[in-house]
């Protein structure tokens, strides 16, 4: 049955593909639906395959091959009624895998997965620049590291350290800048306040509240970062 085998196995590798890059609905169904359903119909060609070549060699052979697929047909069903706990643990995964990577919805929301430590980590660009950031709602700006700045459009030489800033590592000085673009996903916000930590100070650019709260709204679902743009009137 090599024939039936190699389409149970092109269909495996389009839902892996699916899930692992899709990040528009298809047809009706959202990127994880669909990967499901590639999923299943490239392991049901594999266990008819099974079944059929068990019973050609001898008929205890089928018997246990329609065991097998019984028994994996129970896992899937297990699977699905988990389904929202598996979720969970691919969002975490994806979150560490495509680091930073953000997807948005056809509504618009801007959307990042949890990573394992717990953060959130959301590509971006800074005066468009690709910029990494932690999303962070107890910082009251956006603060960008030194080593950062010449690369995003700051002269180190007109930075002007005298803001003082708490930092994990104890009290320190920041320059303060504004940021004529800030992009996260499709949502840009012009001339945001910001500081430029000094060099050795952050380990990550943080996204603080002086861009948040220019936001309609962001939430944290589950081990989702949800943002959505202000609606102009």
């Amino acid at each position: 049955m090599p024939g039936i085998r190699g389409a149970g196995l092109i269909l495996l590798i389009g839902a892996f593909l699916v899930g692992l890059f899709a990040e528009d609905t298809i047809g009706e169904f959202s990127p994880l639906e669909a990967a499901g359903l590639l999923a299943m119909g490239g392991l049901c060609l594999l266990m008819a395959a099974s079944i059929v070549e068990g019973f050609a060699r001898h008929w205890t052979y089928g018997v246990q091959s329609i065991a097998v697929s019984g028994g994996i047909l129970i896992a899937l069903l297990v699977t699905y009624a988990s389904r929202d706990e598996l979720q969970a643990v691919i969002d975490r995964a994806i979150g560490d895998i495509a680091v930073g990577r953000t997807v948005t919805t056809p509504e618009g929301e801007v959307v990042a997965a949890r990573r394992m430590d717990g953060s959130f980590l959301v590509q971006g660009e800074v005066n468009g620049r690709d910029t990494r950031f932690i999303f962070d709602t107890g910082a009251s700006t956006v603060v960008l590291r030194a080593e950062n700045a010449a690369t995003l459009g700051f002269d180190p030489e007109d930075l002007n350290y005298s803001i003082p800033v708490s930092t994990a590592n104890g009290a320190a000085l920041a320059a303060p800048v504004v940021i004529e673009r800030l992009t996260v996903g499709t949502i840009t916000e012009r001339n945001v306040r910001a500081l430029i930590a000094r060099t050795g100070v952050l380990h990550a650019n943080l996204l603080g509240m002086s861009f948040l709260e220019r936001l309609g709204s962001y939430e944290v679902r589950g081990n989702r970062l949800i943002l959505r743009a202000r609606q102009e009137p």
